[in-house]
Order: C-alpha cells, then sequence, then structure tokens
C-alpha cells in the first residue's frame, strides 16, 4: 500500500459507490453517518454516484435520503438513468447471446433471474434469492413458465445458486465461452451477472467521466466484490470495503472498515480533508 496515493495529495470531484455490500449494510439499511457523509461530499463540492448489479428501480429508494443528482448506473452499467429514472443509455445482450447464457446458466444447474430495463422474470418464484431480491429492490418478479419469448430487450442474466462453487465454476465456462461477447462477473458469491460487454463497473467510470466531464483520475470508487475491481482500476483512487475479499482488498488504494462498521462513510470523511482544503 505504502507505494499507491495519498488520497490526501489527490483532487477527488467525483465519487462513485457500490449500493450492496458497500452503501448499506448486510440488511440493505443506509445508516445516518452513511447519509451524513454524503452530504459532507456535496458540501464539499464533490458530486457522488451509484452503481449496482440492481435494476435503475431498484436503487429509488436511495435518490431522495442521499439527494442524488448524478446519473445512476444499474445492472453494472447496462443501463444508465437520471435520478427521474428517464433513460440515458443502454447496453442490450444481442437475443441469440442471452439465449445461449440461459443455456450455459442451466445446464450448470442454477436458477436464472432474466432481467429487461424495467422488469424482472423468473421460473419459480420460491427459488433461492427471489423473496430476498425483491425486498431488496422493492419491486416483485414476473413468473414465466420458461424465457424463450423474452430474449428482445434483455439487459442481465443472473445466474443464481446457494452452491458457491457451482456459481464459480459457471462463470469461468461463461468467461470461457464468450470470448468477450459478454460480461460475466459475480456481483455476490451466489450471482453470477452476464451483462453485454460494455455494462461493466470499468466502462461506468468512464461513462460517469464523460457525463460529468470530470477525468477518471479526479473520480474515488469504492467498492466490496470483484466486480468492483474493474472501475478500481479506472480510477484516481479506489477503497475496498473491510467485509471485501483479500484479492479485492489487493487491487485498492486503500481499506476502509467493513459495512457492517460504517465503512462506506469513514472512508468519505477520509477523503474530505483534501477536498476540503481544494
Amino acid at each position: 500500500m505504502s507505494s499507491q496515493p495519498n488520497p490526501r495529495n489527490l483532487r477527488v470531484r467525483l465519487v462513485i459507490a457500490d449500493v450492496d455490500g458497500t452503501l448499506v449494510t448486510q440488511d440493505k439499511v443506509l445508516t445516518p453517518r452513511a447519509i451524513a457523509a454524503v452530504k459532507k461530499l456535496h458540501d464539499a463540492g464533490i458530486q457522488f454516484g451509484i452503481t449496482s448489479g440492481r435494476p435503475p428501480r431498484g436503487m429509488k429508494m436511495l435518490i431522495e435520503p442521499l439527494e442524488i443528482t448524478e446519473p445512476i448506473a444499474g445492472f453494472n452499467g447496462g443501463v444508465i438513468v437520471k435520478p427521474d429514472l428517464s433513460p440515458i443509455s443502454r447496453q442490450l445482450l444481442p437475443p441469440e447471446v442471452a439465449a445461449e447464457v440461459v443455456r450455459l446458466i442451466v445446464k450448470h444447474g442454477l436458477d436464472i433471474f432474466l432481467y429487461t430495463d424495467r422488469d424482472w422474470f423468473v421460473r419459480n418464484a420460491d427459488a433461492p434469492h427471489v423473496a430476498r431480491e425483491a425486498w431488496t429492490v422493492k419491486f416483485q418478479p414476473t413468473v414465466v413458465p420458461d424465457f424463450d419469448a423474452r430474449m428482445d430487450g434483455v439487459v442481465k442474466v443472473v445466474g443464481v445458486s446457494d452452491d458457491l462453487d457451482a456459481v464459480a465454476s459457471c462463470e469461468k465456462d461463461v468467461q470461457e465461452w464468450s470470448a468477450g461477447r459478454v460480461s460475466a462477473a459475480r456481483s455476490q458469491p451466489y450471482y453470477l451477472d452476464v451483462t453485454n460487454p460494455k455494462a461493466n463497473k470499468g466502462e461506468v467510470v468512464g461513462m460517469f467521466a464523460q457525463l460529468c466531464n470530470i477525468p477518471p483520475g479526479q473520480i474515488a470508487t469504492i467498492g466490496d466484490m470483484p466486480n468492483d475491481v474493474l472501475m478500481f482500476k479506472e480510477s484516481g483512487i479506489s477503497i475496498a470495503m473491510g467485509n471485501a475479499s483479500p484479492d479485492v482488498q489487493k487491487s485498492a488504494t486503500f481499506v476502509t472498515a467493513s459495512n457492517q462498521e460504517d465503512g462506506f462513510a469513514k472512508a468519505m470523511e477520509r477523503l474530505l480533508p483534501s477536498a476540503a482544503a481544494q
């Protein structure tokens, strides 16, 4: 860590935060300290944006308490929206690619969540993590007998299982099969997110840089999962949560406390002294 830049010596004009495992607690709670930290960023003239594997409407509950005015990157950048949820851009999976992804995931014995920019489809409402996901994003899925008629307009396919080895194996096989046709990475140990190759968190940094007219070197990113490392590599400062794996932590400029210990807020407070002095 000693060879990496000191965050107090770098100018930060924008923070991009992951949501689950980062901005909110394990119980999906936005703490008062996290809300206060974002207000302090705004007061210091630092813009704040969020990105997540969640659909945009699944982040709606964060917009008002955090007073978000910047774009929101749902589906790991698959859909970029304004704070009123009106679309800025979409990165879809071609229908034939989406169909093959579904086939590969089923072959590994995983359940599937299929998302368009507005809707969420499942085959079994009682499958693992459906109830938890619905509680998290605050809307229910549509149950369908199969996905054959749903291949147009697909933004994300998620392989879901509590067999974590099966999820890891599926991730490896989809990556090998894709030859760059998709981005496949775990957003949680039990979720394999498959999106358009331009829908990944590395691309999100570039999108925010363009939309906000801020160089990537003046952007700080914070996250906890392997798919967040892609945005770490593109930003001037990167922060790993204390609940992140050792590999994710090694990829960051510095490590903060866990999401159960207000690690997000503590990281923002660490950025603020240099920002306030600018």
